[in-house]
């Protein structure tokens, strides 16, 4: 009779697990039932980013000098919550930090050249009180796989801006996977048209692995979930611990030294505008980030940047 009451206690607290396991599952996974009944009954959304620091008008272009995303989005919902899966393209380019120096100009602690092509997947819920979680999985190429050379060349061109001249010192080629996660516990109503809402985002993989917390106040006519219409300003802070960072210090899997190493904390601050409509939408907003790079100094390494986004329901 001793030994059955652990064997019991152990049972029951297996059992416990295994259903917490199951709800979870249920919750925040993927699965290709759910995902076709979402596409085939949902809202259809197209979606394109654009990162650029040229976008500020200003004379140095470098660092994370670009990024451009284009997805589209399948939702599902009701007044209370709302399921979305998704896929997105994307290219991040990434230079020194000045693309008018030439490979013998470069410092060898500067940021080095480095493109990263992805194609990712996505599941997104959210509801009504801002309570909200997404994973997601990017798989794609870094080095000159990515044709960040041939993008920024030919983009510059057309804009008649400088042109790089640095893409030949861009790091090596290695395939990675990117997983991604988001949670955020809701939002908090400050008062009718103004709420604030903490965020937990973390990556793993070859090419990114790290840790944030986020916190974004947001000003205006607000909406409670995603899809719906809105027009507000925001402001969001956000403070990431850094593990792996492959932009900077080369692909985990081919042993390419480079002379710099990611700071281990890395903080940004948003400031910008959004506006929804019933088919269409669009933000913008300017973007601080801090020093990436350990072997500069905060003067030397701090980036602004520009953030376009532009929406349409179908």
């Amino acid at each position: 009779m001793n030994q059955i009451k652990p064997l019991l206690k152990f049972s029951t607290s297996l059992a416990a697990v295994l259903v917490t396991a199951s709800v979870f599952a249920q919750e925040s996974l993927p699965s290709w039932d759910e995902f076709t009944q979402v596409r085939q009954t949902g809202k259809t959304t197209l979606l394109v980013d654009i990162d650029n620091d040229s976008l500020l008008f200003k004379k140095d272009d470098g660092f994370y000098t670009s990024g451009n995303r284009i997805g589209q989005s399948f939702t599902k919902g009701d007044a209370t919550q709302a399921l979305t899966y998704g896929w997105r393209l994307g290219q991040e380019l990434y230079t020194a930090s000045d693309i008018k120096l030439t490979p013998n100009q470069i410092s060898k602690i500067d940021h080095p050249y480095a493109g990263w092509l992805f194609a990712g997947l996505y599941r997104e819920k959210n509801e009504a009180n801002g309570k909200s979680q997404r994973l997601a999985l990017d798989i794609g190429c870094m080095g000159p796989c990515a044709g960040g050379e041939w993008t920024q060349t030919h983009l510059h061109r057309l804009l008649k801006q400088p042109l790089p001249q640095g893409w030949s010192t861009q790091l090596r080629n290695e395939w990675g996977a990117v997983l991604s996660g988001e949670y955020s516990p809701g939002r908090v109503v400050a008062m009718s048209n103004v709420d604030i809402a903490p965020r937990l985002k973390g990556r793993f993989g070859n090419i990114f692995t790290d840790a944030s917390a986020e916190l974004t106040l947001r000003a205006g006519s607000l909406n409670a979930l995603p899809e719906q219409p809105a027009s507000y300003g925001f402001l969001r802070t956000e403070l990431k611990a850094v593990a792996y960072n492959a932009s900077i210090q080369g692909g985990y899997f081919n042993n390419q030294a480079t002379a710099v190493k990611p700071k281990s904390l890395v903080g940004e601050f948003e400031i910008g505008y959004f506006w929804r409509g019933e088919n269409y939408g669009a933000s913008a907003s300017f973007i601080r980030r801090s020093n990436e790079i350990k072997e500069l100094s905060n003067g030397q390494g701090a980036q602004n940047f520009a953030r376009l986004q532009i929406i349409y329901a179908m």
